[in-house]
């Protein structure tokens, strides 16, 4: 069955239109400040996600117990049955993520979706180029696995990831074992800081610029396509934020300046 499209995808645990409440039944540190949290799913259901696409939270942690929502992408797959996994960075001022990082085996969360996103179809494009900032990884996990996990899909894919220091990079030995066992997957990784004068470290540092991504992605062409997902620095640097209406809004930045546009740059 077809996880590419609205209409396409399958009926599942989640629900569009209204809260649901899903049980904790697995936490695991990623990072020193990264937690993957599984929620329990109804046994042999799928969550009812798709390619591209996001959920949203819900909690009463606002002031005066007032709910507080925000969008997450899970990174499980959308056919994988009894569970969905979320990771999820726990910021110094955000206040669902540290609830969400907060939650023990047994407790519950509101969730509600899916939501669609960029409507993926195999093949759709010839090379995705990828930029990605700390938990911006997450929506791309799902563009990645939809990709890899189909033997007729030949799109090209390009990451690039960037993260503070070596230690914040999420999920960095699954990605690196996806790598190596698909030959359209190529992966470089940016730290903003590298310890030890990065004696050790292989990748780019620094912030994510002009002329990395005009040497590692793919040019502005109908064929190819650019994602991107991170912090609002980033997203401003390098592509411009999206509308006030949360639609995609113009390109600027480092991809205007390259020659992209609003035909072949998605903003997750």
């Amino acid at each position: 069955m077809s996880t590419t499209a609205n209409a396409d995808a399958p009926q599942g645990a989640l629900d569009p239109k209204d809260f649901k409440s899903f049980k904790v039944i697995k936490k695991e540190k990623v990072t020193h400040d990264t937690q993957l949290i599984r929620f329990e799913l109804p046994e042999g259901q799928v969550s009812g996600m798709y390619t591209a696409s996001c959920l949203v939270t819900r909690a009463p942690i606002g002031e005066n117990g007032k709910n507080v929502i925000r969008p997450y992408t899970p990174i499980s797959t959308p056919n994988t049955k009894g569970y969905l996994d979320m990771v999820v960075k726990a910021y110094p001022t955000g206040v669902m993520s540290k609830h969400i990082c907060g939650l023990q085996v047994g407790d519950s969360l509101d969730l509600k979706g899916p939501i669609p996103k960029y409507p993926y179809q195999a093949n759709i494009k010839k090379h995705i180029g990828m930029i990605a900032g700390g938990t911006g990884i997450a929506p791309m996990i799902q563009v990645i696995n939809e990709i890899l996990n189909n033997p007729a899909d030949k799109t090209e894919i390009t990451l690039v990831f960037a993260n503070h220091t070596a230690d914040d990079i999420i999920l960095k030995k699954y990605i690196d074992d996806l790598a190596a066992k698909h030959a359209n997957f190529h992966v470089h990784y940016v730290i903003s800081k590298a310890n030890l004068m990065g004696l050790f470290w292989k990748g780019k540092v620094g912030l994510v610029n002009q002329a990395m991504i005009k040497e590692l992605l793919p040019p502005p062409s109908k064929d190819n396509l650019i994602m991107i997902c991170g912090p609002p620095g980033m997203m401003k640097d390098v592509s411009g934020p999206k509308a006030p209406d949360f639609t995609q809004g113009e390109v600027s930045g480092y991809l205007k300046e390259l020659g992209f546009d609003p035909s072949n740059v998605y903003k997750f």
